[in-house]
């Protein structure tokens, strides 16, 4: 069929792209290259089956031409990023909420299934040790800006779920904290991004906090697979799903396996959240999918583990630094 992508320049976008043109599909991209990356899908401009527009995913001209000709969409375009995030709250919340809501109006004029890109962030500073998807989101105060992201994939979500109750064919997935090859080296929208680029550089890896605050990381691949299920299955339709890895592991440990399996002689340090982003910057203490609805509805599991996912992302970053 043919596949709208929005963000496809992305790290989990471009991921998405090649693995549904290595399954046959026509494959479009929109991008506006803001963060996307065009070495990401590079390989791919000689493909016939492969279209990139240079584009904004609120551009309601653009998008109703893109979405009339598509027969499925993957929508993933989204500011993301705390670094970006916080630099530009306001364009964060218009990308997010009018990006999104443009694609479901569209999509429900033209009949489209679509699948919604959201996060684990929409569950705030929750403080339970496995997340379901009907817990509730606990967010921080309006002046906390770093809480704009989660409002406005919260939102998206409430969207999705409205338009779905219209007859829209629509999913969603909650994403946990992919990682893998392409990530950006500078480390604005992934923390092992960050610690791989200083522990390959000899420089200290700065863990913000204390380090005990933990996460769960999907490596992407696993991510591509249950976006796919998610988009495409009958039995996903009008439902939301944690995509992630259920092992939990605290930054700091985090930072010391990075260490390891780079061979790196880089000290770790430890950097106050004031002096990283500000005096009003909130953190959530702990962020792991209870994955048990995919496992069931999907049969999603991520499969990967983080050992072997960071030696394949060092790997990476070894060769494109080489």
């Amino acid at each position: 069929m043919r596949v709208l992508v929005t963000g496809g320049a992305g790290f989990i976008g471009s991921h998405l792209v090649d693995e549904l043109l290595a399954r046959g599909h026509e494959v479009v991209v929109l991008d506006d290259f803001s963060q996307g990356n065009e070495a990401n899908i590079a390989h791919n401009l000689s493909n016939p089956s492969f279209r990139l527009v240079r584009g904004d995913v609120t551009d309601a001209s653009l998008m109703e031409s893109l979405v009339r000709d598509c027969e499925l969409i993957y929508h993933l375009a989204a500011v993301v990023g705390v670094y970006y995030v916080l630099q530009d709250p306001l364009r964060t919340i218009r990308v997010n909420v009018l990006g999104t809501e443009l694609v479901l109006a569209l999509a429900q004029r033209y009949r489209r299934r679509v699948l919604v890109a959201s996060s684990s962030e929409v569950y705030g500073k929750s403080r339970k040790s496995r997340l379901k998807e009907t817990d509730n989101g606990v967010f921080g105060p309006p002046e906390a800006s770093r809480w704009c992201y989660a409002l406005s994939k919260s939102l998206d979500e409430h969207m999705a779920l409205a338009y779905h109750r219209l007859g829209l064919e629509v999913s969603v997935v909650r994403y946990f904290n992919a990682y893998g090859p392409r990530l950006d080296p500078r480390g604005y929208g992934s923390v092992i991004a960050r610690f791989i680029s200083q522990a390959l550089e000899g420089k200290p890896i700065t863990v913000y906090g204390d380090g005990s605050q933990t996460r769960s990381f999907t490596y992407v691949a696993d991510t591509v697979q249950g976006t796919i299920l998610a988009a495409t299955l009958p039995q996903a339709l009008g439902k939301i799903f944690n995509i992630g890895n259920g092992r939990e592991i605290s930054i700091l440990e985090l930072a010391e396996l990075v260490k390891e399996k780079a061979a790196s002689s880089s000290p770790i340090v430890f950097v106050p959240y004031s002096e990283a982003y500000g005096p009003d910057f909130e953190e959530a203490r702990k962020r792991c999918p209870d994955t048990s609805k995919a496992e069931r509805i999907l049969g999603f599991k991520a499969e990967v583990p983080l050992e072997e996912g960071l030696e394949r992302t060092i790997r990476w970053f070894k060769e494109r630094k080489g």
